[in-house]
């Protein structure tokens, strides 16, 4: 029985040390959620003196309501284990409690068969009675046990009362922590309530002004065209190039067979005429799809490729030719695969880097100053260039692959993370 007490103390101590462990995590996630939310409640207040957009404004109270929930939840299951650590208490009190009663009904029937055998005289007269001096000695031991035995169980009880009275003040603290947690979930709930209202104005507005939003979609939509003209012309450029050496190392390969047609036909293909070197590192380049290291050292993509549905108005579409990725300010643009720098053009105030991998180009958009040049020749995640930080104070780098002027997925790709 003694045993088994000592086991199922064991496993009380173990699970609570697990719980106050986990209190512990949940509370570290919880300060760094609030400090989130911090954060966030900066930005938008930045956003609201800085920006006119107020679809800017929704996404950041969309990403303060998601941290909301997240630190009620957090909060709640802090409140669940504390509900666990105050049960386990209260199981140890009710196991002391028991005990002590024990304990108490022993020693006091002790108490009374020593009273009522209290005397010198008795106790010399048990000692006298025995038969030989062999029974006399071990009566005089079973006396000084039983005297050592009434000793333990005193020393008991006070310990067992003084653990019951450590437990019944570590429960109280654990019942105002819990009422604590509580009274500030509430508030967080009522704070996530006016937060939504908040998220409703913000939406109210922007159907408001519907009209003006669209209009500045599609000025930016024919921006984004302009610049994806821009960047087809530099691979037409890159592949006639690529084209007119060819035929030229053709030539001069096979001055007496190579004849004028096929130097023609080499030099206006709309597609690049591959050599064997350059079908090797075309290959190469392919056999690495799905594996190609990201063009910034730490980002997330914040616009995937293809038709991408605008935020709030889901008719309205925007066709990315590529990848949008967010990285920190400072970043710089590295490049996925080796190959040969083929262009380097300013497009309004910032820069494009092109580099080809046989009839493949990757294409670095978005950079402030560039660190190589044309001719080139790179490796992979050799840096090309610094990240421009626009003006709202985000980091975005454009990244595109083609197979000649055919755009790909460069999700498809890249390594996964």
């Amino acid at each position: 029985m003694q045993k088994y007490s000592y086991t199922l103390l064991f496993l009380f101590v173990s699970l609570l040390s697990f719980g106050q462990q986990t209190q512990e995590q949940l509370e570290q996630k919880k300060a760094k959620l609030q400090e989130e939310i911090s954060e966030k409640e900066l930005l938008l207040q930045d956003v609201r003196k800085k920006e006119k957009s107020a679809v800017k404004l929704l996404q950041i109270q969309k990403e303060k309501i998601g941290l909301k929930e997240k630190l009620i939840n957090t909060t709640e299951k802090q409140a669940k284990l504390l509900s666990n650590d105050i049960y386990t208490n209260q199981l140890k009190i009710n196991q002391l409690k028991k005990e002590l009663v024990v304990l108490k009904q022993d020693y006091g029937a002790m108490i009374l068969k020593s009273y009522k055998s209290r005397s010198q005289q008795s106790r010399a007269m048990f000692l006298l009675s025995s038969e030989n001096f062999t029974q006399a000695y071990k009566r005089l031991q079973y006396m000084k046990q039983y005297a050592n035995y009434r000793k333990m169980q005193v020393e008991e009880i006070k310990d067992k009362t003084q653990k019951l009275d450590d437990y019944n003040r570590k429960l109280s603290g654990q019942k105002t922590e819990k009422e604590k947690l509580l009274s500030e979930q509430e508030k967080q709930k009522q704070d996530l309530v006016k937060e939504k209202i908040e998220q409703e104005k913000i939406t109210n507005s922007l159907n408001k002004s519907k009209k003006q939003i669209i209009a500045e979609v599609k000025k930016k939509q024919q921006e984004t065209k302009k610049i994806d003209a821009q960047i087809q012309r530099m691979i037409r450029e890159a592949i006639a190039e690529a084209n007119r050496k060819a035929a030229a190392a053709k030539a001069k390969a096979n001055p007496k067979t190579t004849t004028a047609a096929e130097t023609k036909a080499i030099e206006s293909s709309t597609k690049i005429v591959l050599t064997p070197e350059g079908k090797i590192i075309s290959d190469n380049f392919k056999a690495n799809k799905g594996s190609l290291p990201w063009p910034v050292e730490k980002g997330d993509v914040i616009m995937g490729f293809g038709k991408q549905p605008h935020p709030v108005y889901k008719n309205v579409e925007e066709n990315n030719s590529g990848l949008k990725i967010i990285t920190e300010n400072g970043a710089t643009a590295r490049c996925v695969f080796k190959g040969e720098v083929t262009q380097v053009q300013k497009i309004g105030n910032k820069y494009a880097v092109m580099v080809r991998h046989g009839d493949y180009f990757s294409i670095y958009q978005n950079l402030s100053t560039v660190s190589v040049a044309e001719g080139d020749m790179v490796t992979a995640k050799q840096i090309l260039g610094k990240i421009k930080t626009d003006t709202d104070g985000k980091t975005i780098l454009k990244f595109m692959i083609t197979q000649n002027t055919t755009p790909n997925n460069p999700s498809l790709w890249l390594s996964r993370r």
